[in-house]
């Protein structure tokens, strides 16, 4: 008999079965949905949003999406679910077209601290799962996907519509999940872009990046993590630059330094104990690395922090 998991959150893990690093990943850059706020504006709209990870759930309609800094125009319409996970200013717009009037849901997210960390800034600015009855080209995501979003939006349309205790926490838990689930459905489709979420769909990369997660300060060589993926390592190097789009080694860095943020932020390591924790041979070494990436020492980098 299965013995049951200790948490709810938790499922048995069925032997064999692969680090669940997506959950990790996304633990570590600690999503919280915020809010939801429904749409329904007089024609002629143009409203702009900043500084939050935002959800666009088109209900009704259509409306034009801009993206400031790119030249892209977006047209979404209903049924379709927009994410833009790092918080890029954008407007939505009336399109002008003679169809229903625009009516949407907008959430928003609360990320942690973005500077911190490379796994936000990998992803794009925005992802678009478009509804079934809509088309780009690409196929669309599954249907299973859109059907789990569809009864995800209509939980939150019943907790707006009629709140009650807790309403408030239902929310922001069904934004994240909507989150984590328009992320994974992009991820495991053929046009997602190489970064860390490609990758840990990978069923070999993803090895390889549960490994690095699980212990950054080890001295990882390309060798052993091809090892971990059982691939040559010249198969190995190349798929992983194909799938995460950066070289293992280079990756590696990346992480070391983001565990050295999270040390420094939330203990009282000294500075040479941190380097020595996440792989640095020397605390000299970590600074200059943790300086060209952060643009200030560490010690410099724990009091601004401490003193926000």
């Amino acid at each position: 008999m299965t013995a049951p998991p200790e948490n709810l959150a938790d499922r048995p893990s069925p032997v064999g079965q692969t680090h669940d690093l997506l959950s990790e990943l996304l633990r570590s850059v600690r999503l919280s949905g915020e809010r939801i706020v429904a749409y329904t504006p007089e024609p002629g709209f143009s409203l702009g949003f900043a500084d939050r990870g935002s959800l666009h759930i088109v209900e009704e309609g259509e409306v034009t999406l801009r993206i400031e800094g790119r030249p892209n125009v977006e047209q979404v319409r209903g049924g379709d679910f927009v994410l833009l996970p790092r918080g890029d200013a954008h407007s939505v717009s009336d399109s002008g077209g003679a169809g229903r009037p625009a009516r949407w849901l907008c959430g928003t997210f609360t990320i942690g601290d973005p500077q911190t960390s490379h796994l936000l800034g990998s992803l794009p600015p925005v992802i678009i799962l478009r509804g079934s009855g809509g088309s780009d080209g690409s196929g669309g995501p599954d249907l299973e996907a859109l059907e789990g979003l569809e009864v995800a939006r209509r939980m939150i349309v019943l907790e707006m519509q009629s709140p009650s205790q807790g309403s408030a926490v239902m929310v922001s838990r069904i934004l994240d999940l909507i989150f984590i689930q328009i992320m994974r459905t992009w991820a495991a489709g053929a046009d997602a872009e190489p970064n860390w979420l490609a990758g840990a769909f990978d069923p070999q990369i993803g090895l390889a990046l549960s490994a690095i997660h699980r212990d950054p300060g080890h001295e990882w060589t390309v060798d052993e993590l091809a090892r971990v993926c059982t691939l040559s390592r010249s198969s190995f190097a190349a798929r992983f630059v194909d799938r995460v789009g950066k070289p293992p080694v280079a990756y590696l860095a990346h992480v070391r330094l983001d565990a050295a943020t999270g040390l420094l932020r939330d203990t009282f390591l000294s500075v040479a104990q941190v380097a020595e924790r996440v792989g640095y041979a020397s605390e000299a070494a970590f600074s200059r690395a943790f300086r060209t990436r952060y643009g200030t020492p560490p010690a410099r980098w724990r009091r601004d922090v401490r003193s926000r």
